[in-house]
């Protein structure tokens, strides 16, 4: 299934694979984050994101943009990609920034051209319905001045996501209903959480965007003028000369904001999709329990070997060693050559202070 460009509008994929993976310390590090892992299955989470994508949108108009230390690996996973493909951040500014700068690169290419914005560590099973959900929004975009998110049904009081509320549904595009976006909530608290969940009309915000690129550049000038500002720069200055130099000097200055908190939820012309396929984000170690094979008793093992005892709820990764657990409950253990973490399971959203931590104390051989 591929998109039709019979508009002249081509759609073309970015893939947002800059972050950290701070929550994910300590198998994410500074030189290998979390999307450049091989986590669940033998290709990375960077590479199942290109692949699932590919039967809808080619090779040659998928763009990565990740941080520039991290430029040449990404090439080495996926020679199917161009090197012009790859755009490379000076600095993480966050996903507005990212997206901004894409966008640029794009206009070049196309003017009438439509992005699907999306992160690189997402885990989808069903990946029919994925793209055609993504198939839906860009069909609706390319003919609609509006910013389309894709919604997640929750399936549990999640506390790292943010929530958005539909309001009136607006019509319906290859079998797929979109609704105007009522309210974003931020990351609620385990009430808040539960409560949404309770109600039924929440969905988990999968950071999934799907807009014509005039359009998210309007609403960068209007939302974000300094930032669009710098951008704009940096577009004028692409293939010359004055390329690097203006883009390491404007993205240095861009303030960090996150596309959802700079644009999303100040435009109006916001609309979502539910999207009604398997879908996690790997953002944590909880996470990686939750979606891990487990025992009768809850546990997720992925060591040498292992003997639990009296042991429930926990997750135990140490690749190549004998794990022996007795008489513990909701623990995560992760061992690398050089670290052990251990947690209480429901507390790893806050293993993202960790790394911060480790800059304060100048131990950054763990980072």
């Amino acid at each position: 299934m591929t998109v039709s460009d019979e508009t002249n509008s081509p759609a073309f994929a970015v893939i947002m694979a800059g972050g950290s993976g701070t929550r994910f310390w300590p198998y994410s590090r500074r030189k290998r984050p979390k999307h450049l892992l091989g986590i669940f299955g033998e290709k990375s989470l960077l590479q199942q994101t290109v692949a699932r994508l590919i039967p809808l949108i080619p090779p040659e108009r998928i763009l990565i943009v990740t941080a520039r230390e991290h430029a040449r690996e990404v090439l080495r996973q996926l020679p199917e990609l161009a090197v012009s493909n790859i755009i490379s951040e000076p600095v993480g500014r966050n996903t507005a920034p990212c997206i901004g700068l894409a966008a640029e690169h794009i206009r070049r290419r196309a003017a009438n051209g439509i992005m699907v914005c999306l992160p690189a560590d997402h885990l989808i099973t069903d990946q029919e319905s994925f793209r055609r959900t993504i198939a839906a929004a860009i069909d609706f975009a390319r003919f609609n001045a509006s910013l389309v998110t894709i919604g997640i049904k929750p399936t549990a009081p999640e506390t790292g996501y943010g929530y958005i509320q539909p309001g009136e549904m607006l019509q319906e595009v290859l079998g797929k209903k979109l609704y105007r976006v009522g309210a974003f909530r931020e990351k609620p608290s385990a009430e808040q959480a539960k409560d949404f969940l309770a109600r039924g009309d929440h969905l988990w915000n999968s950071g999934v965007f799907i807009w014509q690129v005039k359009v998210i550049r309007e609403e960068l000038e209007k939302c974000l003028p300094n930032l669009y500002r710098l951008l704009e720069e940096i577009g004028q200055c692409l293939g010359t000369r004055q390329e690097a130099k203006t883009l390491k000097t404007n993205y240095g200055n861009m303030e960090p904001v996150s596309i959802d908190y700079g644009v999303l939820e100040r435009a109006e012309r916001v609309l979502v999709i539910p999207g009604e396929f398997d879908w996690r984000d790997l953002g944590s170690w909880d996470a990686f329990w939750e979606l891990s094979e487990k025992d009768r008793q809850k546990n997720a093992v992925r060591a040498g070997d292992s003997i639990l005892l009296d042991t429930t709820n926990s997750l135990a990764v140490s690749p190549g060693k004998l794990v022996v657990l007795l008489g513990v409950e909701d623990l995560l253990i992760v061992e690398t050559k050089d670290t052990l973490l251990i947690c209480r399971r429901g507390r790893s959203q806050h293993i993202g202070n960790v790394p911060k931590l480790l800059a304060a104390q100048d131990k950054t051989k763990y980072l």
